[in-house]
């Protein structure tokens, strides 16, 4: 039988490249990616993954021949949208590279799938899969008790939010309006390897080891239910291979935590790997633990108090759920970002200097 070939657009970037690593070791898919390495993209994070089944192009999803091209040329039998502007703070900064990329570039790839599908017919129109991957940001912001479950109504209060509501939209109107065999997978909040250093946990996890200040913002009380990144991709790898089509699947970790717990943990954890009283910088500052860099600072316009994600429609249709509980999880990404001074280097290098971002 002839193994499956998987185009993952955004593959290089953080959960792109953790779905290929993956799901090359968990499949025998061939791994077709396309990325256009924009900051949050690097080849650095797909080095592992040099071998017979995987291909790398370089493009942009915008680009609807290109799309076509691909999938016309390597026959490919599933499709795994990744390709995502996501960093709240940015889309605050410059909306508009949300809407372009995460509105219009999903319906690009929807139409050169749909022309794809229909150029093909039988047998490969019948399994294909088109699987888009969003977040649980779509949902809006929670009180203090329940859940995102699937049918909780859209209500996004930042622009990426707004973009992704969109684009899940516009997946639906696929799936009904053409038939379009369609998945959509909801995520909690993602952490691990090869995170861009704008996001939380890389964030406090490479200041804290430089002794720089752990900005954290408002009274850090906002709560999010942290997912390990290796879960998330084996939970898309279940949707996309027993899946129903025309449903979406929510992904979550079980892990509720506010941002001032993440960061204590963080903390902790480097105390038990790298502690304070053998970090040079810390020492040459008369810093003596992680904790006293914890600094306040002004929230973020719009900022959600609470998410949190019920994924028992995961566990229960599809016999999914997490394996790697916070304490493990954190662990592993603290120690990754410890042994990998040189990605951590490289990723930011003219592109970022951690500064503070989405105040505009």
């Amino acid at each position: 039988m002839t193994p499956p070939t998987y185009l993952v657009t955004g593959g290089a970037g953080f959960i792109g490249s953790n779905f290929v690593h993956v799901a090359l070791r968990d499949t025998d898919a061939n791994l077709l990616v396309l990325d256009k390495l924009t900051y949050a993209g690097n080849l650095l994070n797909l080095e592992a993954a040099q071998g017979p089944r995987f291909t790398f192009v370089r493009g942009d999803i915008c680009d609807r021949p290109l799309v076509a091209k691909l999938l016309r040329e390597h026959g490919v039998t599933a499709l795994l949208n990744f390709a995502a502007e996501t960093h709240v703070d940015r889309s605050i900064d410059g909306p508009g590279a949300f809407l372009e990329t995460n509105i219009r570039g999903t319906f690009e790839l929807l139409e050169a799938v749909r022309s794809y599908l229909a150029e093909v017919g039988s047998p490969v129109a019948d399994s294909f899969r088109f699987l888009h991957v969003s977040t649980d940001e779509v949902y809006g912001s929670l009180g203090k008790t329940g859940a995102f479950t699937e049918e909780t109504p859209y209500a996004p209060n930042s622009p990426y939010a707004a973009s992704k509501a969109s684009a899940d939209h516009w997946v639906r109107s696929y799936a009904e309006t053409f038939a379009l065999p369609t998945l959509i997978t909801n995520c909690s909040n993602n952490y691990g390897p090869y995170q861009f250093p704008e996001k939380l946990i890389p964030l406090m996890t490479l200041n804290a080891m430089e002794g720089k200040p752990l900005p954290i913002y408002g009274d850090g009380g906002n709560v999010r239910d942290w997912l390990y990144v290796e879960d998330h991709c084996t939970g898309i790898l279940r949707a996309l291979e027993k899946g129903k089509l025309g449903e979406k699947y929510n992904i979550g970790g079980n892990t509720e935590l506010n941002n001032l717990d993440v960061v204590d943990r963080i903390c902790a954890v480097l105390e038990e790997i790298l502690p304070a009283a053998e970090n040079e910088k810390l020492v040459a500052a008369d810093v003596s633990s992680y904790s006293e860099l914890k600094t306040f600072v002004e929230d973020r316009p719009g900022h959600d108090r609470r998410y949190a994600i019920d994924c028992s429609k995961m566990k229960k249709k599809l016999k999914w759920k997490p394996k790697y509980e916070i304490d493990s999880g954190l662990a592993n990404t603290v120690r990754w970002y410890i042994d990998n001074p040189e990605w951590c280097k490289s990723v930011q290098e003219e592109t970022y200097g951690r500064e503070r971002l989405g105040l505009n």
